[in-house]
């Protein structure tokens, strides 16, 4: 069970373009919001973190796409020059969507606790990918008490 809930999450981060250490993306949005909870076994306040988030992604991924369907739209092909220039404009977007796929991913891990930020650390690793750096949160439902 444990190996189904990795198997999507892992191929998000291979999925992405290949360079020398590239980002550890959790793929939010990307990547099934149940399988980032069963992988990282969130708590309930994670659960509708992420779901929110993601909504945002998606909405903020919306706004782009119209932009980018706007820039073909309207932007003059008939020259090499201007093919430049779109692609130029077009880039600058797609730029755009990874920032905000990255930012996004960024909240999500710091809403993770310890133990979840090492599984997290160790599952970059193994897909040797460079994990973005947060400090994980304490949670007081998952601090047990001390026992004499």
């Amino acid at each position: 069970m444990r190996f189904q809930a990795i198997y999507p999450f892992l191929l998000v981060l291979f999925s992405f373009s290949v360079r020398s250490q590239a980002d550890c993306l959790l793929g939010v949005g990307i990547t099934e919001s149940d399988s980032l909870v069963d992988i990282f076994q969130m708590n309930d306040f994670q659960k509708k973190q992420l779901v929110n988030l993601a909504a945002e992604l998606q909405y903020r991924n919306e706004i782009l796409n119209v932009r980018l369907e706007n820039i073909y739209n309207r932007h003059p092909q008939n020259t090499v020059e201007e093919l430049n220039e779109l692609a130029l404009k077009y880039r600058g977007v797609m730029d755009s969507m990874e920032l905000m796929q990255s930012m996004i991913d960024k909240r999500v891990l710091s809403l993770l606790n310890a133990k979840q930020y090492q599984l997290y650390l160790d599952l970059c690793h193994e897909a040797s990918r460079s994990p973005f750096v947060i400090t994980p949160k304490v949670y007081t439902d998952s601090i047990s008490e001390k026992q004499n």
